[in-house]
């Protein structure tokens, strides 16, 4: 047991204050943004920090200044006025429909209206905003603050249903249109989400709301950096060293591999998802904490509307900015929500040609994306999976690639004929990019046990697989030859990176038939061509 108080499941300001649970100070990014903007929008995914950063955003305003002493926002604010804050938390909006998403955001307005009053010739839950807000600041004679949490959680699921979209959008556009139009009686309005949704019209009607999402200045607002790791939490990863019984190094470097990743800007901190960071220090183990508390049905469902894109192949991709921070219901790939929900994140901004690389942030979310998807192309249960991995990754820590390649065949033999048609949108697929996504999903769940990457834009090898005493690179061919599949490892050089390695490097062709729906001919060889297996069926 950690001898750490970590804020694992509490949200709240206060309570991590007077309770003290360890907290890494950002006030001094909070006060910045107070005062230095009226009308603010971040986005960042979920399970990074918004709640709490609100949280702290009420106190501040608030003037709860015993809440802050010693952190880095006692030495910036001098007055300390306190301000009525009207804080709105829309997660309680998910899943709903439009006439109880309304009703529910009234009970909110209604939690106000006790301690401010209610006019009761108001009646929608605009009017009802609006005379709120009035109400508030003729009773303080101060100016409100508006904090509103996870804007886009009533619509999230709505994407793709647009009667129910144009509804619920009608019904949160008035809503939303009252902070626009009464701007003489705020102070600061500060609001929320993971996406971008343009058809909500919050964007083009608060033309005045600063998109601080993008900025490098507050990249690391939310989130853990890697310097709060390296000073403020190094006592954290001490301790989780010597629980772990490694050195602190190796705590570090496996602490970065499965949650660390994120970039938010063009020359963002390095930032860690807090969610999953803070529960692997508190518990000494190594969970994808993230995504086990994730939305995967939900990603399947996004990207069953786009069935002619290999969700595998993002990592890696070269982008304009538009095209990846572009309102994701108008979007015509899964790209821009992808990047929004922190499943892909930004690697690099190449200045000159203004392009930014996407990719996977981390193992978790890697992993997490490969489990998803292999749990619905699949139709087999964890068991199965289970076995063919430990067999595929048994023989490859044995240097037998042809024994994981029959034990990859017959799986895929096993699974039902018609995996296909189940689907509708794999329907739309061509069957041959079915059967190779499936390949690369299997080896991609290898990570597990052995170090694996798959194909990417960049133009990698399709498949390279790392032992102790191996380095396999296969390149998989679709009605093709093992010729071809060899012919182009060879011409690409994808061999090359790993030849000082030290490790034995061996080349492989794989054929795929899309009519026997199953792979049909593999050829290995050696680092210089002398033939090791030349399997055929």
């Amino acid at each position: 047991m950690s001898k750490f108080r970590y804020p694992i499941d509490n949200d709240q300001f206060q309570e991590i204050r007077e309770q003290g649970l360890l907290y890494v100070d950002k006030t001094d990014m909070m006060y910045n943004l107070a005062n230095r903007y009226k009308y603010i929008f971040l986005a960042r995914p979920r399970r990074f920090g918004k709640s709490l950063l609100c949280n702290t955003f009420k106190a501040y305003f608030q003037g709860q200044k015993e809440l802050f002493e010693g952190l880095k926002v006692m030495e910036l604010e001098k007055q300390w006025k306190k301000h009525p804050v009207l804080h709105f938390t829309l997660s309680g909006l998910k899943n709903l429909s439009v006439s109880e998403a309304k009703t529910k955001l009234e009970s909110l307005i209604r939690g106000y209206e006790n301690i401010y009053g209610k006019d009761p010739l108001s009646i929608t839950p605009g009017d009802r905003f609006r005379n709120l807000i009035h109400n508030a600041a003729e009773q303080s004679r101060e100016k409100v603050v508006v904090l509103l949490d996870e804007y886009d959680s009533p619509i999230m699921r709505l994407m793709y249903d647009k009667e129910q979209l144009d509804a619920m959008r009608s019904m949160l556009r008035e809503f939303y249109q009252v902070l626009k139009d009464e701007g003489a009686y705020l102070r600061y309005v500060f609001i929320t989400g993971v996406t971008k949704f343009s058809q909500l019209s919050i964007f083009s009607e608060l033309n005045n709301l600063k998109q601080v999402s993008m900025l490098d200045e507050y990249s690391g607002i939310c989130g853990i950096t890697q310097e709060e790791l390296d000073t403020t939490l190094r006592p954290c990863v001490e301790e989780y060293a010597q629980n772990q019984k490694i050195t602190v190094d190796e705590a570090y470097a496996l602490l970065k591999k499965n949650y660390d990743g994120y970039h938010f800007s063009e020359n963002s901190k390095d930032v860690y998802a807090p969610y999953s960071l803070l529960n692997a220090l508190n518990d000494n183990k190594t969970t994808p904490y993230w995504f086990e508390t994730g939305t995967t049905k939900s990603l399947i469902e996004h990207l069953q509307h786009h069935p002619e894109f290999n969700p595998l192949d993002f990592d890696g991709a070269e982008l304009s900015l538009m095209d990846f921070n572009m309102p994701c219901e108008s979007a015509r790939t899964p790209i821009p929500l992808l990047y929004q929900s922190g499943y892909l994140t930004i690697q690099n901004y190449d200045k000159e040609d203004d392009v930014y690389l996407l990719g996977f942030p981390n193992y978790e979310v890697r992993q997490g994306m490969v489990a998803g998807l292999a749990n619905y192309l699949m139709d087999t249960d964890d068991l199965e999976q289970n076995a063919l991995i430990l067999a595929m990754s048994r023989a490859l820590k044995r240097g037998d690639l042809s024994e994981a390649l029959t034990q990859l065949r017959s799986y895929i033999a096993s699974l039902p004929y018609d995996i296909i048609t189940k689907k509708e949108w794999m329907a739309k697929k061509k069957r041959e990019a079915f059967y190779k996504l499936l390949i690369y999903v299997i080896f991609s769940m290898l990570n597990s046990k052995v170090d694996t990457e798959v194909k990417s834009i960049l133009g990698r090898a399709d498949v390279v697989v790392k032992t102790k005493t191996d380095i396999f690179v296969l390149e998989l061919k679709v009605d093709d030859s093992v010729e071809n599949a060899l012919a182009q490892i060879d011409s690409t050089g994808y061999t090359i990176p790993y030849e000082s390695d030290g490790r034995k490097v061996t080349k492989c062709g794989v054929c795929i038939a899309s009519e026997q729906r199953n792979i049909t001919q593999w050829r290995i060889t050696d680092a210089e061509g002398c033939l090791i297996n030349d399997m055929k069926f």
